[in-house]
Parts: C-alpha cells; structure tokens; sequence
C-alpha cells in the first residue's frame, strides 16, 4: 500500500484522505439518486405489507455492504481491534432511544438525512433547510445545549466495548458474516424479482453498498500509512453534516477530513445523477402544516441519529461490521419508522379520504 504515500506530495496527507471522501460521497450521492435508496421508503413498504422495490433496493445495499465489509476484514484491510465501534464502550440506550427518534424524524420528514441531501443535490429547497435543521441540531447534540440531555440517556444502558463484537462473541469470524451478508443478498434478489426492479434500481442499490465498503477499506488502507491520525470510518452523515456546518461557521484551519469531504460529495454525486437523467428541478414546501412536520422530522433525526451515534446509513455501516449498537439502533429505526407510518401517516390518510378502507379498496356507500 506505499504506493498510496506518493500522492501525498500532490494532495497532502489529509488533502487525501478527504479526497477519497469526497469520491466516495460522489459514487454514494449518484447511485442513491438513480435507485431511489432510502430506508424510510423501504420501511413504509413494510408497514403496509407491500414488499416492493424499495425494500428491495435496500436489502441489496445493506447485504452488498455487508459482505465487501466481511471480505475486508478476511484479507486483513480491516481489524476489529482497530474499529471504535467494536472496542470503545457503546451506548445501547442511546442505540435505542437515538433510533427510534430518528425513526419517527425521518417519517416525518419524508426522507433519512442521506436523502436529504440526495434530493439536495436535485434542487429540493425543502431539502436543503431540512439538511440545516438537521446539521443545526446535530452539532447542538454534539457540543452544544442539547449536549446535556444526550449524554443522560446515553449514560442510561452502556456497555464495554469487547460486548459489542457480535460475530467475536458468538465465536465467529469473517466468514460468517459474509455468509449472513449472502441471506440478505438473497432477499434482496428475490423482492427485486418479485417486484421488477429496473436496472438502475440493481445497480444503484449495489452501488451504495459498494460505497460502504470502499469508504471502509479507504480509511483502513490509510491508517498506519500516513503520519496524520486516521479515523477508520465508513458512511455516515450525522456527525459529518454537524462538522460539514461548523467548516462554514468556524475560522478555516486547512485540515480536510474524511467525513467533511463525504457531504460535499453526496451532493455533488446526486447533482451529476439528476443533471444525466434530467431530474433537476427547484421544489419546495406545499404549505405551513407540512413545513412544520418536516423540520419537526429534522431536528428529532438530529438528535436521535447523534445519540444513536448514526443515522440511517451510519447505522447500516455500523452493523456491516456486526457491531451490537449498529444493529440495535438498525432494528430500532426501522420499527420506528413502520409505527409512525402505521399510526400515524395511515390515520391522516384515511381521514383525508374517508372512501379508502385498509386496504386500500373502497368502502361501499352505506
């Protein structure tokens, strides 16, 4: 991997690592555009029994995740003692709690932050003050007034970090997590059958998972090559988009990171995507009561996805590398999401149409 150190006279040494987000924000950003990923999608699919592509598309880029993830690990690219979510104490209350606020955040919002900045970079002015809700309330998590409260209900249930090796704890190694990455990937294959999923929808699933897996293998690649500490890291946009808004905010320093380039990127990516396939248009909000819900969707994903410590797509890196509180805040978002829809987005429909049964089928006049 020396070979890696001759393009730190060309770009610096965290002028690299940043580069290599910021293409992987690129590749994130287009193949997320193209296939309409979102796990809010695929959630409400679930919760109205529905099965589609949605669903579909996101089983192929957790289970593509998953498995590059694996293999990283079986050709030593990657360590778990050297991955911060397998070796410092988490936080399983933070998992759950954090989830499930960013579950609900995202149903409300109509979209994870990751879509957020997808529909961004489609000229979606909802979007973007959306993304600043959510940053806002992400860095006010972080280090600022809500800083407090986040640390009191991540301090309710935490756990030491040799806990939350799931794969390490039941004795198990690489192999077997791709094996469990395979079960994914044939789900995935089958509700694409199943529900005819185009070719953009195949690749650009992948794609996402490729993206987890090459932001992995980047930042482990990296690490121990330069001179500059390297946080081994995949996606996330969470944490990210707080920094991404403090680079704006803050006097420059001239240090790019990884997570600060990877924002930039995905909306880039998306612009590209949409530009191609003439996509690009401005939209905005329909009216005050729907403003209200979606930044009310922002700012609890900005809060839940810091105490969770990853949003939707962070939590799917998280669990790509079996680690307890990825999978727990994974579970804990996606049946969130199914209850808000299920109570919530279902009542409102069915009062707004009161000829629509639960079915969907109309109701008979009485």
């Amino acid at each position: 991997m020396d070979y890696l150190l001759s393009f730190t006279d060309v770009f610096g040494e965290s002028g690299l690592l940043a580069l290599g987000g910021l293409v992987i924000g690129i590749i994130f950003g287009f193949a997320a555009q193209r296939s309409r990923f979102c796990l809010r999608s695929a959630a409400v699919e679930f919760s109205r029994a529905e099965f589609g592509a949605k669903l579909a598309i996101w089983l192929l880029a957790f289970s593509t995740g998953v498995i590059l993830t694996q293999l990283l690990f079986g050709f030593e690219i990657l360590a778990a003692s050297e991955i911060r979510q397998l070796t410092l104490q988490g936080s399983l209350s933070g998992s759950i709690i954090g989830g499930a606020m960013f579950g609900a955040g995202m149903v409300l919002a109509r979209g994870c932050s990751s879509r957020m900045l997808v529909l961004a970079g489609q000229g979606n002015l909802r979007a973007v003050l959306n993304g600043l809700v959510f940053a806002v309330t992400a860095q006010a998590s972080l280090r600022g007034i809500l800083h407090p409260v986040r640390d009191e209900l991540a301090g309710l249930w935490v756990v030491s970090g040799e806990r939350l090796d799931i794969l390490g704890n039941l004795g198990m190694d690489h192999v077997a997590g791709i094996l469990i990455g395979l079960v994914w990937l044939a789900s995935g294959i089958f509700f694409a059958l199943r529900s005819g999923v185009g070719l953009k929808g195949w690749l650009g699933g992948i794609g996402v998972g490729v993206a987890v897996g090459l932001a992995w293998a980047w930042t482990g690649m990296l690490n121990g090559q330069v001179f500059i500490p390297v946080k081994i890291e995949s996606l996330t946009f969470t944490g990210p988009s707080a920094n991404t808004l403090m680079l704006f905010l803050s006097p420059p320093t001239g240090i790019w990171r990884f997570d600060v380039a990877l924002v930039p990127g995905v909306v880039i990516g998306s612009f590209l995507a949409s530009a191609w396939a003439r996509e690009l248009r401005l939209e905005g909000f329909s009216g005050g009561p729907s403003m209200t819900r979606y930044l009310l969707g922002a700012a609890l994903m900005g809060f839940g996805g810091m105490l969770a410590g990853g949003c939707a797509v962070g939590s799917l890196t998280n669990a790509s590398v079996f680690a307890l509180t990825g999978w727990l805040a994974l579970l804990s978002i996606f049946l969130s999401a199914v209850a808000t829809d299920h109570y919530l987005d279902r009542q409102l429909e069915r009062h707004a149409r009161p000829d629509v049964g639960e079915a969907g089928t109309p109701i008979p006049a009485s």
